[in-house]
């Protein structure tokens, strides 16, 4: 076989051009540039994460993509009381300068693209990353001012979508709007490499969106910041061009490639149509849709998990083969990530995956592939019209802020994520190895669940609770330093007062005296308030008649039963404690509770154990039903457990849902938790006809 090669290496190594049969010819000096490469990671302490983000850029990735832990999210520090359970579990902890020098030591900021998953602390977090891109300057003998200039990357910043699926706000809906607006005028002034924001589609795929919804609530956030920048006053108008062209979007891609493929080509025209029509943006490169894409989590699954690789390769091709609406950054989930925290070698895998099409196809030395064709062309004339219409059905209702607060907005996305999930339970969807073709060899990938994924030393969270409090101690031991920090919180007050006062400066500030993250967001906290998002699960679409003799006509007669028995009807809270706020698994619990003939109780995300307990206490409720995909489950379920038998209803039946690793499993069943679900519990009518049976057991009823 060498034999035969050299020849062609001889004559290849003399000549960039390549003759194909066909006769075209292929110029390699023309071959498009590969994407942003990254790989999203972060967890347990800003060392830890350090030392991982430089083995992944020795691999050959191109970019950071930092995953910064819940209470860093939602503006806490480790020793608060939502904070337990969580540090260190899907993310770094960042709590003041310290951590964020140790997570990017030896890494030069000038020189790197970092892109960092942060929403309602994003302005805390890039003040921070700033305060440490000037030391780096300083040491190395440059000018900060030019350092600051050179700093290129992404805050996602997009807080909308914080309601609606991911639910890692603090602030209410105007305020918070504030705050990236604040952000884009500073950035677009003092670093014009920087994406202020990426308004992210992602996680309302993951919330149930449909292609149209997803293009619709996208488009329609993205003209609600605008539109804010725009009437603020703070970005002169000859300058406006800027902002749109530093408007990032951040994207998903699930398992219908075609579809998928045309979606994101029609991201493109309507965003190219509205900024022009809208905004009157003229230069077509400011007008162009720039995005990032992280692949589906959603559709990953624990059941024969090695098919997620196909998953994950196809959903990588959605946003790869189309020229017209590439994506400039590519991310690829893990395929174990619907059985807990991906290890670094599951992360490799799959960077190596965006290497090979990259660097060994030749996808990256043609135009697009797809021009002309008449299927791309009518799917993406189907999704732009479709969006349109949804699109004006929100600027209608005031806009996306005006969506949110009348859970218009909220309700769409669980009623479209009730329809998914019961297409997936009847069948007519095909989930391969969950819903049909179930059969399967032997896995030696997880062959030893206890080393498929990584899991995070306990002792993380409470290393951090010292570092923090030795941290707050050693600064405010020195007067100067705590009368800098009291200053610059003052500051931080009185300028959120004020609505025109940019809040970067005095952010700034605080970062610099050493201001912890949790002091940061209290500050504003005191001024601002906090919000409650609407749920989404009162007046979402259920799933109506069921055909005698299905599955949800016997679980139904059985609630009635049951409740003719007790004399009562059937009370079921679902609680999420913590600071996990993927509610989604939550919310169609409690859709699907509903439609089964349960009263549900559920308060929304954000409950310490003992709001819990005190809820299924005054709700008087049968059972309880605990999702958490954090990994905080083993810290929090034994608090819910307690809080419940010390109240005298250690009796309820207790059921947890989510993310959880089987070895886990077995301990909360042994502790005494009535049923653990985790993704492989696709059916949800089964799963209540599960509780029912428990209740029945703990009332003393008959089976």
């Amino acid at each position: 076989m060498s034999d035969l090669l050299c020849p062609l290496r001889a004559w290849s190594s003399s000549s960039p051009h390549l003759v194909a049969a066909s006769g075209y010819v292929r110029d390699m000096d023309t071959r498009d540039k590969p994407w942003v490469m990254r790989t999203y990671a972060g967890h347990s302490s800003a060392t830890a994460s350090n030392d991982l983000f430089r083995r992944n850029l020795a691999k050959g990735q191109t970019g950071l993509s930092v995953a910064f832990d819940l209470p860093t999210q939602t503006g806490y520090d480790a020793d608060h009381e939502l904070s337990r359970g969580e540090v260190g579990k899907v993310g770094v902890p960042i709590a003041h300068l310290g951590d964020m020098r140790a997570l990017f030591r030896d890494i030069p900021l000038a020189q790197m693209n970092t892109s960092m998953t942060i929403n309602a602390t994003a302005m805390w977090m890039l003040a921070l990353y700033e305060v440490v891109a000037e030391e780096q300057a300083v040491e190395a003998g440059h000018d900060p001012a030019a350092q600051i200039t050179a700093l290129a990357g992404t805050t996602q910043n997009d807080i909308i979508k914080e309601y609606l699926s991911r639910g890692t706000y603090v602030f209410p809906p105007g305020p918070s709007l504030r705050l990236t607006v604040d952000m884009i005028a500073h950035t677009v002034a003092r670093m014009p490499k920087w994406n202020p924001i990426n308004i992210c589609s992602y996680h309302l795929q993951e919330a149930g969106a449909t292609p149209v919804q997803e293009i619709a609530f996208a488009m329609a956030t993205a003209l609600q910041v605008l539109d804010a920048v725009r009437d603020g006053g703070q970005v002169p108008p000859e300058k406006f061009g800027d902002v749109v062209a530093r408007i990032s979007f951040f994207v998903n891609a699930g398992v219908r490639f075609v579809e998928e493929m045309c979606k994101m080509r029609a991201f493109v025209q309507l965003w190219d149509a509205l900024t022009q029509e809208r905004y009157g943006i003229e230069d077509p490169r400011q007008r162009r849709f720039r995005y990032g894409v992280q692949v589906n989590s959603l559709g990953l699954t624990e059941a024969q998990p090695e098919n997620n690789v196909v998953r994950i390769v196809l959903e990588m091709l959605a946003v790869t083969l189309s020229k017209q609406a590439r994506a400039r950054a590519v991310q690829l989930p893990a395929w174990n990530e619907a059985l807990g925290l991906p290890r670094p070698w599951d992360q490799q895998w799959s960077l190596r995956a965006q290497q090979v099409l990259a660097y060994e196809s030749d996808l990256l030395e043609y135009d697009d592939l797809f021009a002309g064709s008449p299927v791309v062309e009518a799917t993406v004339s189907r999704l732009v019209e479709g969006a349109r219409q949804e699109l004006a059905r929100i600027e209608d209702m005031g806009g996306a802020v005006a969506a949110v607060e009348s859970g218009y907005l909220k309700q769409a996305l669980v009623a479209s994520h009730a329809a998914r999930r019961q297409r997936i339970e009847s069948g007519e969807d095909v989930v391969v190895g969950v819903n049909r073709f179930t059969t399967t060899e032997r896995n030696p990938l997880t062959a030893d669940l206890d080393t498929a994924i990584q899991t995070v030393d306990p002792q993380v969270e409470k290393h951090a609770v010292e570092a923090v409090q030795q941290w707050r101690a050693a600064r405010d031991a020195d007067p100067q330093r705590r009368a800098e920090v009291r200053a610059a919180l003052e500051q931080l007050r009185a300028d959120a007062v004020y609505e025109h006062v940019n809040l970067m400066e005095a952010s700034i500030r605080c970062a610099r005296a050493g201001v912890t993250t949790g002091e940061w967001a209290q500050a504003l906290r005191e001024i601002f308030g906090e919000f409650r998002a609407p749920t989404g699960v009162t007046g979402s679409v259920g799933v109506g008649e069921a055909p005698t003799g299905s599955a949800l006509a016997q679980v139904r007669e059985l609630v009635r039963r049951t409740e003719a028995d007790m004399g009562c009807r059937l009370r079921l809270l679902v609680g999420k404690p913590g600071l996990d706020g993927h509610s989604n698994g939550a919310e169609q619990v409690a859709v699907r509770a509903r439609d089964c003939g349960f009263e549900v109780v559920y308060q929304g995300i954000r409950l310490t154990p003992a709001q819990i307990v005190a809820a299924a206490v005054a709700e008087d409720v049968h059972a309880v039903g605990v999702s958490i995909l954090s990994g905080s489950h083993m810290e929090l379920i034994p608090q819910i457990m307690q809080g419940l038998a010390a109240a005298d209803a250690g009796e309820v039946p207790l059921f947890v849902g989510g993310i959880i690793p089987e070895a886990d499993a077995r301990r909360l069943i042994n502790a005494g938790v009535a049923a653990v679900f985790t993704p492989k519990h696709h059916d949800l009518t089964t799963s209540m006809g599960q509780i029912v049976a428990a209740i029945r057991h703990a009332q003393g009823l008959s089976s």
